[in-house]
């Protein structure tokens, strides 16, 4: 298919996908293609059985138009959430939204083979559990705590995360579910979830921060997700905000801004003053050997302990000014704040808000708003599913799809579309 033919494909589908537009007049008014061009792109995804036609809508005039739907239902992706302490599966439609999902307590650290294992698990349960004839699985998208190389499907050198450096995550799931598969670090997931579905969906430049065990950016540049050349961008955590050798990072230096205000960091804190007595709310806490949580700081300055407020404060302190380093740099309209430690409550919020807005330069917030996430925990998860459909429904997989047939599992525009 020429070019010219394949960008009016994609167009088309755009549009209706995301229902902008409806019927072929306002294709072809919308997109400025001509009508036959539209007649042609419209009828190649019927006959894909990408878009249906449905009852006919109010007309002013003459035949009334048929309205177009993209059929979600076609199609289901498998989508996971991995972070430190925690995973999150489910499974989608091909609009992004979440039919089904279940989360666990899970340990990173155990390896890919234990954790992945467990995903594999829980994705067979999901898909045993619904009904017969079930829509085939049309992709898989999975989000890891850590650096990935994006074209590559595989975590770099993660931090936190043993053994799993280098590990083919991509090939993995491709491989069990005949499907294509997208890995991606947990953060850029959660800030295209917030994009798509959230907070940011009429944000052109926004930064989502999650502030969990450890604290990493995602960032939205001209309403696209900006990994960088690597897939690297937005790792702040491991900027350096202090000079002190004994506030040392899981990623081999000191000073790190994980180090000092994550949420490991604030329980390793919090146990300390557990056990030197100098919060007695937090000394009951600790009533054994294991240490105390974030959860039990935010428990904590909750029940108006001052140790645990000042712990909270100083933490929204210090992001605040890296934060406010990535505002004069990149001047965003909106940062979304995320993650376990972000449901500390206003007191949190307001320390980042007032540091970044007191560090910033006053026309870099001028129209800046930093709010606390609208999708929580599931924003990864949302995000999982559109990093799949974004790649599913681009120009080249299109291209591949009409020039050498479909992949495995998935519909061919040139061919019947697969029904298990």
């Amino acid at each position: 298919m020429p070019d010219e033919q394949l960008g009016a494909l994609v167009t088309v589908l755009d549009l209706v996908r995301s229902g902008t537009a409806r019927t072929r007049p306002q294709l072809s008014q919308v997109s400025g293609l001509g009508r036959t061009v539209v007649a042609q792109r419209v009828a190649q995804l019927i006959d894909s059985e990408l878009l249906e036609e449905t009852s006919a809508v109010v007309s002013t005039g003459g035949r009334p138009p048929r309205e177009l739907r993209f059929r979600a239902e076609a199609g289901q992706l498998l989508v996971a959430e991995l972070g430190a302490t925690a995973l999150c599966v489910g499974i989608a439609d091909l609009a992004g939204t979440i039919l089904v999902e279940h989360e666990e307590t899970a340990d990173i650290a155990a390896g890919p083979e234990a954790v992945l294992g467990r995903v594999e698990e829980l994705f067979d349960g999901l898909l045993a559990a619904r009904p017969s004839g079930g829509p085939p699985v049309w992709g898989v998208g999975i989000g890891v705590p850590g650096p990935v190389e994006f074209a590559a499907g595989r975590p770099m050198a993660p931090p936190i995360m043993p053994g799993w450096d280098g590990y083919p995550v991509r090939e993995r799931f491709a491989d069990r579910y005949d499907a294509p598969a997208w890995v991606d670090n947990d953060v850029n997931l959660m800030a295209l979830g917030e994009l798509r579905v959230g907070l940011a969906m009429d944000a052109a430049d926004a930064v989502f921060l999650k502030i969990g065990s450890g604290i990493g950016a995602g960032l939205i540049s001209a309403g696209h997700l900006h990994r960088g050349s690597q897939g690297a961008a937005g790792d702040v955590g491991h900027v350096a905000v202090v000079d002190d050798t004994s506030a040392v990072c899981r990623c081999g230096n000191t000073g790190c801004l994980e180090a000092v205000a994550g949420g490991a960091a604030l329980g390793r804190q919090a146990t300390e003053a557990a056990r030197a007595g100098e919060s007695r709310f937090l000394a009951d806490r600790l009533t054994g050997p294991e240490p105390l949580h974030v959860a039990d700081v935010v428990d904590a300055a909750a029940h108006g302990d001052p140790y645990a407020v000042e712990l909270l404060v100083r933490s929204g302190q210090f992001i605040g000014r890296t934060l406010a380093t990535l505002v004069n740099f990149y001047n965003p309209s909106l940062v979304v704040i995320g993650g376990s430690v972000a449901e500390a409550g206003d007191l949190f919020l307001a320390a980042i808000r007032q540091t970044v807005y007191r560090r910033s330069l006053p026309l870099a917030t001028r129209d800046l708003r930093i709010v606390r996430s609208s999708l929580g925990e599931r924003a990864g998860l949302h995000g999982a599913a559109f990093v799949v459909i974004d790649e599913l429904f681009s120009p080249d997989r299109l291209a591949e799809w009409i020039n050498h047939g479909a992949p495995a599992g998935l519909p061919g525009l040139t061919g019947p579309r697969p029904t298990g």
